[in-house]
């Protein structure tokens, strides 16, 4: 098979790698893909965002798959674009993945099933938010309603910050047209965990658990970023939560779904709170995970691609998924001044011999090729993923990656997967 990954970041690295390793597949493709993906792929200089050029590329070259990787190509229509075509393509559609693109419609559509969520209100009008920020109990959690490449979350412990981040969002626009409408909601407490199931209908497989890592600094400190790190399975899930979360969120999501005359196919990945009341949804995201993708790809053993083949054409439940047991820890090395204002351009010194450790794996994010070197291109720059036996012996082996690696500016959390998630 001829397979295209979309997308330039440690996620599509971490598919390109793993697709790379199925007997199916012949050539692997990657628009735009990084310094990374270039090494096991072909990159082709296409944006993930140029809808029409991936389409023609796509039908010129007689791709077989493509898949998805970033969440705004979604939300644009690239699915019903491919399939126009007669492309097979994984993802879902514009309409399904509107459970991403709008918090608002996500919101909505838990409501109408009673799936158990943050309690909230949206608001359209910046007047009426700021007048329910010195009315509402502190603290508040505060999102725009679209897509906002992971940072338009913000948690408001004061009026004057709730305030701020209603005017930043909505009068500001520092999220563009995203923020034109927000959501403020209950602040949940608890332990994050992210979960991926392949969805095909009304059928559904689980993939690993994960425990992401969002806030910049170490002892979650600073503001939320698209995530720092991540361990694989979540410490903070059971086989009681995982019955919980089938029947009281996929299978009624899905039902809603179906009546509303929409089909997800896809990968569906809720960011869930664990709280002393059970399980609460905080968002859907309709893509693979970014770092969890680099968490729990290394950790499956089975080959992805007839899993992603059977998702789109049906026959999810018959074909087998098996994880290693062990644990996987990501974490990502990012540039200075990440989640703000950074600078790139930074030679990256160390992937050669890093790439030889034992159980280790580098995913590349933010990089490219320039004259002869890899150089930094984004905010997040790498992903350091090890395995072992123990927690422990992962952070070790990930840690002592990261130490032969060097680039300007370049700053990492020292306690991903230190402590474990409260039960």
């Amino acid at each position: 098979m001829k397979i295209l990954v979309v997308g330039s970041g440690g996620r599509e690295h971490a598919l390109v790698w793993k697709l790379s390793q199925s007997s199916e597949a012949d050539r692997i493709f990657c628009a735009p893909g990084n310094a990374g993906t270039e090494e096991i792929a072909e990159n082709v200089s296409i944006p993930a965002n140029d809808l029409p050029k991936l389409v023609c590329f796509a039908k010129e070259n007689r791709i077989d798959l493509t898949v998805i990787g970033p969440d705004d190509a979604l939300a644009a229509g690239i699915v019903d674009l491919f399939e126009a075509k007669k492309l097979r393509v994984f993802g879902p559609t514009k309409e399904a993945a509107r459970l991403e693109a709008s918090k608002i419609f996500a919101k909505e559509l838990m409501s109408a099933e009673k799936i158990p969520t943050a309690q909230a209100r949206t608001f359209s009008s910046s007047a009426e938010a700021l007048t329910y920020c010195d009315e509402v109990a502190l603290p508040v959690v505060i999102k725009a309603d679209g897509l906002a490449l992971g940072k338009g979350v913000i948690m408001a412990h004061d009026r004057a910050d709730a305030r701020q981040a209603v005017r930043s969002m909505m009068e500001e626009r520092a999220f563009g047209e995203a923020g034109r409408r927000i959501i403020i909601e209950e602040c949940l407490r608890g332990s994050e965990c992210s979960v991926h199931a392949l969805v095909s209908g009304k059928s559904f497989r689980m993939l690993a658990t994960a425990r992401d890592h969002k806030r910049a600094l170490d002892g979650d400190e600073g503001p939320n970023t698209g995530g720092m790190g991540a361990v694989s399975p979540a410490d903070n899930w059971n086989t009681e939560r995982e019955g919980n979360f089938t029947s009281s969120i996929m299978q009624p999501l899905l039902d809603g779904l179906t009546r509303n005359g929409t089909m997800f196919r896809g990968l569906l990945f809720p960011g869930l709170m664990i709280t002393d009341d059970g399980l609460r949804v905080l968002e859907f995201n309709c893509r693979f995970g970014d770092p969890e993708t680099q968490v729990i790809l290394p950790r499956m053993k089975s080959d992805l691609l007839p899993l992603l083949v059977a998702t789109i054409e049906g026959g999810l439940e018959n074909v087998a998924i098996e994880f290693d047991p062990r644990i996987a820890v990501t974490v990502i090395l990012a540039s200075g001044g990440y989640p703000g204002k950074y600078e790139t351009g930074k030679s990256i010194e160390g992937l050669k011999n890093t790439a030889r450790l034992s159980e280790v794996q580098i995913f590349h994010a933010g990089t490219k090729r320039q004259e002869g070197k890899t150089v930094t291109s984004g905010g997040r720059v790498l992903a350091i993923t090890a395995l072992g036996g123990s927690v422990t012996q992962a952070r070790e082996r990930a840690y002592a990656a990261i130490d032969q690696i060097r680039f300007d500016g370049c700053r990492f959390r020292r306690d991903i997967a230190l402590r474990p998630a409260p039960t």
